[in-house]
């Protein structure tokens, strides 16, 4: 049987009244460094702030137990 670790990345948003704004040169670096430990990213999704902006960016990983 197969088996996984998770782990769990919360990313902030900037900007209350234009919206929340992902850094996304931070954003792409982070996943970038996940992926090179061997995770492997299974779902991303964001959390309502005020009108239907984002508040955070919630990252999801999955790697395989050896």
């Amino acid at each position: 049987m197969e088996r996984w670790e998770y782990q769990t990345l919360k990313f902030f948003t900037k900007g209350f009244f234009v919206g929340g704004k992902l850094d996304l040169d931070e954003f792409d670096q982070d996943l970038n460094e996940m992926g090179a430990q061997g995770w492997e990213l299974i779902s991303c999704f964001d959390t309502s702030q005020h009108q239907g902006s984002s508040k955070e960016v919630i990252c999801v990983f999955k790697r395989k137990l050896f």
